[in-house]
């Protein structure tokens, strides 16, 4: 792209690496992410997603000039999301400057009532009046509607006599509005409110939220008995807010490079198991620049990972002695235990220093044994079990749930940031463990009740395809219902998730239950459905094929 005249605020197209041109706007960056070093280049915040990042200037055009090029050229579905965005971007703008256009109500209301005192009798002037007073309300209201959902009352009220106040020039963008957050149309909002929503951090009564929006965030997260509610945004150095629960909550930087790309770490990545999930990290840790050795029960898996640069492990422990991070994703606890301790296992290459992150989602008695035996070699563990599904993997949308080294965790970051959107640090090792068997506990309980729901339907003459319509119009409107329900009435049961995979880890939050003495009858119903739908055979299809157990 060649070098074009540019300035705050400015709509453009960015180009990303080797991603394709994107629509975006130049803003203030966040007061402590500096400029690079080197060529000119701009701060653009993008539409449609959660990324910014500095662009060189050769690497930007104007929005409007290219918008019919870029239109021809991109077809995929986010890009035209993205591209809506931008035109209800425009329209909002446009409005605003309407509004601002017309003088404020206190001085229509002074002229329309000192022209009443000249002419008291004019029904005629009465009734102007009432319309514009009703023009003004209604302008006024838009306004008041652009206010961000997380703006309190009172502050929509100072925006509203702000408004009254000092109409703007047209044309002319307001001081505050330099680092405004980027409207979003109706279809970009759905996206975002599946894989694409990132936490909403809450001010803490002392400090506020800054306006930065970095794209990957990390959280820790101390146990205490209140459960932590600042999530606050912080960007480049790593800052701590301290709440009166005791909990903390800590953002790690943004390390978004000049071409919109992770600064990854020197150290080099070992990683063991290239299933549905493990293949999305790997494909994504070697896109952003990441040393990559890899290792599968089945080698052939590993060919195309050598053809992305990867380099070939023979065995676990060659892995593990060869790189300085090695993380593993297995699929249940005696996997996870046979790949450390068993013959040419992780246990024989950890030497004093070696790290291991296991990302397998098993129970906290299983993740605790492997700790003890890593570290007793001098080794650091971690444990970081992943929430989310084949789709979300591939495009680096998975949530990280980490415990056990700090350190180890932070030396993490780029690793986390190419595989994820958010990582939460839950404090000593078994932690994580608990947490991601209760997020599937629920996840799996709901997808029995959506399978349910929609038999229920079907046998009782209803429409399954109303009830989805129903459904995704209310509060349990999501990208996961959406998705399940599609694939039942469509009859896709193409594994996204294992139908196998849920089913143990509701057997295993179920037993984390009992080790408390806690009732868990909805998962434990839940289980005996999946259980049903095992015996039909449906163990390696997507967990949407319990809907099979209902209607054998």
């Amino acid at each position: 792209m060649a070098a074009v005249s540019l300035r705050l605020g400015d709509l453009v197209w960015g180009k990303l690496g080797r991603y394709p041109p994107w629509p975006g706007k130049i803003v203030n960056p966040p007061k402590d992410l500096k400029k690079p070093r080197g060529k000119k280049c701009f701060f653009v915040k993008f539409f449609g997603t959660e990324d910014h990042a500095w662009i060189k200037v050769e690497q930007l055009k104007p929005y409007h000039a290219h918008k019919e090029e870029m239109i021809k050229i991109n077809k995929g579905k986010r890009f035209q999301q993205a591209v809506d965005a931008v035109e209800e971007f425009l329209r909002r703008a446009k409005g605003k400057d309407q509004t601002s256009s017309h003088p404020s109500a206190d001085d229509k209301n002074r002229r329309n009532s000192s022209e009443e005192r000249s002419r008291p009798n004019s029904g005629d002037e009465k009734r102007k009046l009432s319309l514009s007073e009703g023009k003004v309300k209604k302008n006024l209201g838009e306004g008041k509607k652009r206010v961000t959902s997380g703006s309190s009352e009172r502050g929509s009220k100072c925006l509203k006599r702000a408004q009254e106040q000092s109409p703007r020039k047209r044309g002319r963008p307001p001081k505050d509005e330099k680092d405004l957050t980027i409207p979003e149309s109706s279809t970009v909002k759905g996206m975002m409110a599946g894989p694409m929503a990132a936490f909403k951090w809450q001010p803490t009564a002392s400090e506020p939220v800054k306006d930065a929006d970095p794209h990957f965030h990390h959280f820790l997260l101390s146990q205490t008995e209140k459960p932590a509610v600042c999530y606050q945004a912080i960007t480049k150095k790593l800052k701590i807010c301290e709440e009166e629960t005791g909990s903390t909550s800590i953002q790690a930087a943004d390390s978004t490079a000049v071409n919109g790309s992770i600064t990854p770490t020197d150290k080099k990545i070992g990683f063991l198991g290239l299933g549905l999930m493990g293949s999305g990290i790997v494909s994504n840790l070697l896109k952003m620049g990441h040393t990559v050795t890899v290792w599968n029960r089945t080698a052939e898996k590993c060919d195309l990972f050598i053809q992305e640069g990867a380099r070939l492990g023979r065995t676990p422990a060659e892995v593990v002695s060869t790189c300085d991070i090695t993380f593993a994703c297995v699929s249940d606890p005696k996997a996870a235990k046979d790949l450390v301790l068993g013959p040419s296992g992780v246990l024989q290459g950890i030497r004093p220093g070696k790290c291991y992150v296991d990302m397998s989602t098993v129970d906290a008695d299983t993740v605790t044994e492997l700790a003890q035996v890593i570290v007793s070699r001098g080794g650091r563990f971690l444990e970081a079990p992943v929430s989310g599904n084949q789709q979300l993997s591939n495009d680096g949308m998975l949530v990280i749930l980490a415990a056990g080294d700090r350190g180890l965790y932070e030396d993490c970051s780029s690793c986390f940031q190419a595989m994820g959107k958010t990582s939460f640090f839950l404090g000593e090792v078994g932690n994580a463990a608990k947490m991601m068997l209760i997020v599937n506990m629920v996840q799996g309980s709901f997808m029995a009740t959506i399978a349910e729901g929609l038999t229920l339907a079907q046998v009782t003459g209803q429409s399954q395809q109303t009830l989805l319509d129903i459904l995704n119009q209310g509060q349990l409107a999501s990208i996961f219902l959406d998705q399940k329900c599609q694939n039942i009435l469509q009859g896709n049961f193409k594994p996204d998730f294992y139908l196998k995979y849920i089913q143990k880890d509701l057997r295993l939050a179920i037993a984390l239950g009992d080790a408390v003495n806690h009732p868990t009858p909805m998962a434990a119903a839940a289980n005996e459905v999946y259980k049903r739908a095992k015996a039909l055979d449906q163990s390696d299809n997507d967990m949407s094929a319990v809907y099979r157990a209902y209607i054998h």
